[in-house]
């Protein structure tokens, strides 16, 4: 299995850093859970659904956009 860590992961960190939230804060504020969360940052889920990366968006008040583009 390929631990590359993906745009989308590389843009959640980012974003979430910059708003200066924690991986549980975020989890708990997109309704998701920690561990998903955490394997999306660290590459374990490479594709996430985009229900979930709707979620982490609207948690982080940024575009699907903000969150896909490299």
């Amino acid at each position: 299995m390929s631990n590359k860590i993906s745009t989308i992961a590389k843009n959640i960190r980012k974003h979430r850093k910059q708003k200066g939230l924690s991986q549980d804060k975020l989890s708990k504020l997109a309704d998701i859970s920690h561990a998903t969360m955490i394997k999306i940052e660290s590459g374990g889920i490479q594709s996430p659904t985009i229900d979930t990366v709707q979620k982490i968006a609207k948690a982080l008040d940024v575009s699907l956009d903000d969150l896909t583009k490299k």
